[in-house]
C-alpha cells in the first residue's frame, strides 16, 4: 500500500483534476483503487443522473479513507515492530 496514491487521489478528486487522476488509476498499485477511480470517471462522462455519479464518487471517497486508515495503520505497526 502507497499511502501517496491515495493522498493524490483525494487531492485530485477535490481539485477536479480528472487528468491526473486518469494518470493515478493507470499508475498505482492497488487494483481496488484503479477500479474506483475508473468507476467514478467513467461515471462523470456519461451519465446524466447525478445520484449515480455521487454514489461513485462516494464509494471512492470512503475507498480512500478505508485504505489510507489500514495504510497507516499497518505503518504505526512497522513502527513498533522496528522499535522492539
Amino acid at each position: 500500500m502507497n499511502k501517496a496514491d491515495y493522498d493524490r487521489a483525494l487531492y485530485y478528486t477535490y481539485r477536479s483534476e480528472w487528468d491526473n487522476l486518469l494518470i493515478l488509476m493507470v499508475r498505482t498499485k492497488d487494483d481496488f483503487l484503479s477500479k474506483k477511480i475508473e468507476h467514478f470517471l467513467h461515471a462523470y462522462h456519461y451519465q446524466h443522473d447525478y445520484a449515480i455519479v455521487e454514489k461513485y464518487l462516494f464509494a471512492l471517497l470512503h475507498y480512500i479513507e478505508h485504505a489510507n486508515d489500514t495504510a497507516t495503520i499497518l505503518q504505526e505497526e512497522a513502527l513498533y515492530s522496528i522499535g522492539r
